[in-house]
């Protein structure tokens, strides 16, 4: 089979030329050309601008055999996992030949591609790197060829462009908005006849574009607590932190500049307003990792035990005098800590005395932290009790890496040991 990985939002010629490569490479082999189409979320995880149906008309009618829909991924996991998932799916299901565009030779992409297979990391690829997306995946396929004995054959063909410039369906969207959703003649010169007709009738009913739900988003972040907010996918403490210090939100660029100051790009913005807009927590994306890992469709570096021993060795080499930045080069050359991290901490209180004698064991304690950077529990019990947490230097910085890590899940529960309530934090 000759494979093709896209979001087709809308399709556009440049994405016409693709299906044309597939096309020729389909005819000469006798296999079936192969649409893997994002249905639910687009790769850089927004909401699609054109219904998926609209979509799947549009690759059937530039002359794909086949859609195969890809769902429940991009808003839940970031580019370095769902390349992975994407490429096994295929090899599994026997695609033989990939078709992509770049605006760089071949050969650039396969030298910058073999460094990053060889050392097995996918995740740190420099956002400065032209076609970064295109070097990813070459790189996981040649990393796969490993688990598989085999790869697929990639077909890199020139990027399309009009008038010096890469044809941009954020451009093509962008413009259409700007038209009074009608498609302008400069965005139709850029589209295929068969794209315009379908446009046109998903633009007319209304279907198109589509949105997020902003007002669930909203809705969120201004009236979650902060340890409500942690148990959301990919944010973390200093972003929450910025969430409650910019309340209350009613626009969508408020959100934006909310993210910004907390350091979030645009990619990572999106991804943590998808999760919130579906819900995902820590633990769905944590338990979804696992499930990939067992099919051995997630590099080792990326597997979940890593991302906990990383967060381990940096605070066990902060203790040592080390900085976070030494101690994760130091990690990523093969510095594993001797000794397997804690998955379950236990952490001092500071109580007043009627406080305690409200408490029961094993009542549930939400973690997040404040303003001022204080790891801290809330205890809700008939009455609302909030904590500092008391633990060693080395142990609060592995809670607060794991707590910035954007899908670790952790939970806490009130123990008593030695008289004294105490609470034991579980990691994983």
């Amino acid at each position: 089979m000759i494979g093709i990985s896209a979001d087709f939002d809308p399709l556009h010629k440049g994405h016409v030329q693709l299906i044309e490569k597939g096309r020729e490479i389909a005819e000469k082999t006798g296999e079936k050309l192969i649409v893997y189409l994002n249905k639910d979320y687009s790769a850089n995880h927004a909401p699609f601008f054109t219904p998926y149906d609209a979509r799947e008309k549009m690759a059937l009618k530039a002359g794909a055999d086949e859609i195969i829909p890809i769902e429940g991924l991009h808003y839940r996991l970031t580019l370095s996992y769902t390349v992975p998932i994407r490429i096994a799916m295929m090899i599994e299901d026997g695609v033989t030949d990939y078709v992509d565009a770049a605006n760089v030779p071949p050969h650039f992409i396969k030298k910058e591609a073999e460094y990053f297979a060889k050392r097995g990391i996918f995740s740190g690829i420099p956002s400065n790197l032209p076609n970064r997306n295109v070097i990813r995946w070459f790189a996981v396929n040649e990393f796969f060829q490993g688990k598989y004995k085999r790869k697929m054959k990639f077909h890199i063909i020139p990027e399309l462009t009009e008038n010096d410039s890469k044809i941009s369906g954020r451009e093509i969207r962008k413009k259409i908005i700007e038209n009074n959703l009608e498609i302008p003649e400069d965005v139709a010169k850029l589209l295929p006849e068969t794209t315009i007709k379908i446009l046109e009738k998903e633009l007319k009913r209304g279907r198109a574009p589509g949105k997020r739900n902003l007002e669930l988003i909203k809705d969120k972040m201004n009236r979650l607590s902060r340890a409500d907010l942690l148990e959301i996918a990919y944010l973390n403490a200093n972003l929450i932190n910025s969430i409650i210090k910019w309340r209350p939100y009613h626009t969508e660029n408020q959100i934006w500049a909310t993210f910004r100051k907390a350091g979030y790009g645009p990619v990572l913005t999106r991804l943590a307003m998808s999760s919130m807009e579906m819900n995902v927590t820590r633990r769905e994306v944590y338990d979804l990792i696992g499930h990939y890992e067992k099919k051995g469709w997630i590099p080792p570096d990326q597997e979940r035990r890593k991302i906990i021993q990383r967060a381990w060795f940096i605070s066990k080499s902060i203790k040592k005098g080390h900085t976070s930045k030494e101690a994760h080069k130091r990690f990523l050359k093969g510095h594993i800590p001797s000794e397997e991290p804690e998955r379950s901490l236990n952490a001092g209180l500071s109580l007043r005395k009627f406080e305690t004698r409200k408490l029961r064991e094993g009542t549930k304690a939400k973690i997040y932290v404040k303003e001022d950077d204080v790891i801290s529990c809330q205890i809700k019990d008939g009455m609302k009790i909030k904590s500092p947490l008391i633990l060693p230097g080395a142990m609060a910085t592995y809670l607060r890496l794991i707590i910035d890590s954007h899908f670790i899940p952790f939970n806490g529960r009130l123990i008593k040991k030695d008289e004294s309530f105490r609470i034991q934090i579980n990691i994983g």
